[in-house]
């Protein structure tokens, strides 16, 4: 392990790729990806970016090869379930839950079939890449079936003959329906998260993981967020602020040349939709403004 380098694993391609990138940038790091580069550095952070596949991560982070990995928790619990039936060494914490990567493990059988409870798949072949999440479920369930171990393509294993039903990643579920499955039991909920391993990291490194952190929860915040400005009638303002109750505490300022007029600047972590801004304008307010917060730290 580099003691001057932060060392952070990556999804190399796929889903969660593009938004593991897309969070490193919003958060400052400047990161001159290449193509089939393995390890990208930051250009203004003592930070070094490994680009490999999801599945690999986990065990990087737990082995100590590198000290932080994004990835999903789908694959997290995969790999642990995995080291401890095989009673490998199990060593990290989530430091970090993220807002994207939001998906599910269910399972899935053709859209023709009858389903009532877990009990109908008793027996039948399930193709899966994440036989142990399965196999975890459906032990406590005491219902027994047969694994068909895939890697990718588990959507068409039924129509290919290789299973009767399957056990896969959905997110919008329009996989399943162009292959004529269904949906019917949801196993494990997944999004994306920041883990690190259990070593003693030295100062300099706590201190890069603590403003990467911060910067995180800034960048969430952010998103979450809205900006609001608006001009509305001074005996209006404690109308205004009743529609916004887990908003921070409004700036109110004298509107000029206007008597008895005010500008209300408030930051929302609300959904603001048009319904709320009809409510303003109902109240009176006029000029209303709904921006975008690009960071916030607080």
């Amino acid at each position: 392990m580099y003691d001057n380098k932060l060392r952070i694993a990556i999804q190399k391609s796929g889903r969660l790729s593009k938004d593991s990138r897309r969070l490193l940038y919003n958060c400052g790091i400047k990161i001159n990806f290449q193509k089939n580069k393995l390890i990208s550095f930051s250009e203004n952070m003592p930070i070094d970016v490994m680009c490999v596949r999801d599945d690999d991560i986990p065990g990087l982070v737990i082995d100590g090869i590198v000290d932080l990995g994004i990835v999903g928790r789908n694959v997290l619990e995969e790999e642990v379930l995995k080291r401890k039936f095989k009673s490998e060494k199990i060593s990290f914490k989530i430091l970090k839950h993220l807002d994207f990567g939001i998906c599910r493990l269910s399972i899935g059988i053709p859209a023709e079939k009858k389903y009532h409870d877990i009990n109908c798949l008793n027996g039948l072949r399930i193709a899966t890449s994440y036989p142990y999440i399965l196999k975890k479920y459906f032990n406590n369930k005491n219902v027994s079936f047969k694994i068909c171990k895939l890697n990718g393509s588990v959507e068409v294993a039924i129509r290919a003959g290789l299973a009767d039903a399957i056990f896969d990643l959905v997110s919008t579920g329009e996989a399943l329906v162009s292959n004529g499955l269904k949906e019917v039991k949801v196993i494990h909920n997944s999004s994306a998260c920041i883990i690190h391993n259990k070593n003693n990291f030295s100062d300099f490194k706590k201190n890069i993981i603590e403003t990467f952190i911060s910067r995180i929860n800034g960048t969430i915040k952010a998103r979450e967020s809205k900006y609001i400005m608006l001009h509305i009638s001074s005996n209006k303002v404690d109308n205004v602020v009743k529609l916004f109750i887990d908003s921070e505490k409004p700036t109110i300022s004298k509107l000029l040349g206007r008597k008895n007029m005010v500008v209300m600047h408030i930051v929302s972590r609300e959904s603001i939709f048009w319904e709320t801004m009809e409510k303003l304008k109902n109240l009176g307010a006029r000029s209303i403004l709904v921006l975008p917060i690009e960071k916030m730290l607080e």
